[in-house]
């Protein structure tokens, strides 16, 4: 288990300097609205490869006033040596950030998902399966991501690639032999990202009910993909030979468009209950919310089955649409996790059943003040 045992912001948000040094490993975040309780999650998920839960720059992210933030935090794992992740901005660009672990500077934030993966949930993602793609996609992909550490290198990969030919066809005037060079490396990466993202989804659905805590519905969770599609019956090589044939013959068309039609930045997720087969968007908000807290949740056992440690789990605003029913799974299944958990709310009272497990705090000047501690 990584487990939060000091996190420093320096300038992030609206944190001028915060120290704050966790009694617990699930944690309650409770104010008023404003406050900064979402700004510790972002925080906490600048450390994992991405963009974290807002996806913000770094303008956004740095205090106001200032140009510079940082963010560090030390995991301890047992018996193992505590491991010093950090990220902020390059001083020399401050439009960048760099990242670090134990001193070191990282030559890329890939290298960061060996050491520490993390899942969240945000009020925002409550519509996730009502509006586009690329929210689904985003969330498919961190979950994937926090069972793979690879997954990162993939879909970085492919990405660059597909930018390059954009560029390229947007001249008009490119190397054919450039062009195949740079579909190649876009099939390569796309088979493999894909795959991963199918693997993930198949263990979620083989473990269907059973890895789904009690008191939420089961999901089904599938793939529109036209790649993933091919993978399920056809050999990776096959279906890299098939991308490149098709990426290859779609180069006119991706030039009129400015982008690429197929690649792994396609993939679509669609969710639904498993009792009912009722889709995600058709559900209402509460039970939307429920469905998408159970794969977390699935998702975070899955781990701690399969890796021996669950992801840090970072819940914004998770009682928001909630029954008691749900509210009271919820705690039950927080209990039972051997990781980090910060959960956030303005009302302390809706979260007193977790009393005797969690640290409950509250941001006021700068500081995390403790409203009280664990009984045991």
């Amino acid at each position: 288990m990584a487990r939060l045992e000091r996190l420093a912001l320096t300038d992030f948000r609206n944190y001028r300097h915060l120290v704050w040094r966790p009694s617990s490993p699930v944690a309650v975040v409770t104010g008023e609205n404003g406050s900064g309780k979402t700004n510790l999650l972002e925080a906490l998920s600048l450390l994992v490869p991405g963009r974290g839960l807002r996806g913000a720059r770094n303008a956004e992210i740095v205090r106001h006033g200032v140009s510079a933030w940082g963010v560090a935090a030390r995991f301890g794992s047992g018996a193992a040596p505590p491991v010093d992740i950090a990220t902020g901005s390059d001083p020399a660009r401050p439009e960048r950030r760099v990242f670090r672990m134990d001193g070191e500077t990282l030559r890329s934030q890939a290298g960061l998902s060996d050491h520490l993966s993390a899942v969240w949930l945000t009020p925002q993602m409550d519509r996730l399966f009502l509006e586009g793609l690329p929210g689904r996609r985003r969330f498919l992909d961190r979950l994937v991501l926090a069972l793979e550490p690879g997954h990162a290198r993939e879909l970085a990969a492919h990405d660059q690639a597909m930018a390059q030919r954009n560029r390229l066809l947007a001249t008009g005037q490119a190397d054919p032999a450039w062009l195949a060079a740079l579909e190649d490396s876009m099939a390569r990466h796309a088979v493999a990202a894909s795959a991963a993202r199918l693997a993930l989804v198949a263990h979620l659905n083989e473990a269907g009910g059973s890895a789904v805590p009690d008191g939420f519905p089961p999901a089904r969770l599938d793939i529109a993909c036209a790649i993933a599609e091919r993978l399920r019956d056809r050999p990776a090589l096959a279906v890299e030979d098939w991308l490149r044939a098709r990426l290859a013959a779609d180069r006119p068309a991706d030039a009129a468009r400015g982008g690429s039609g197929t690649g792994a930045h396609r993939t679509d997720l669609a969710l639904s209950d498993r009792a009912t087969g009722r889709a995600a968007g058709q559900a209402s908000t509460g039970q939307q919310k429920a469905l998408l807290l159970g794969v977390i949740l699935a998702h975070a056992a899955l781990m701690a089955r399969t890796r021996g440690d669950a992801p840090m789990i970072l819940l914004d605003e998770p009682l928001v649409h909630l029954d008691r029913t749900r509210r009271d799974a919820l705690f039950r299944t927080i209990g039972s996790f051997d990781t980090t958990v910060l959960m956030t709310g303005t009302d302390a009272e809706q979260f007193l059943p977790l009393r005797d497990l969690a640290a409950f705090v509250t941001p006021r000047d700068d500081e995390l003040r403790p409203l009280f501690s664990p009984v045991s």
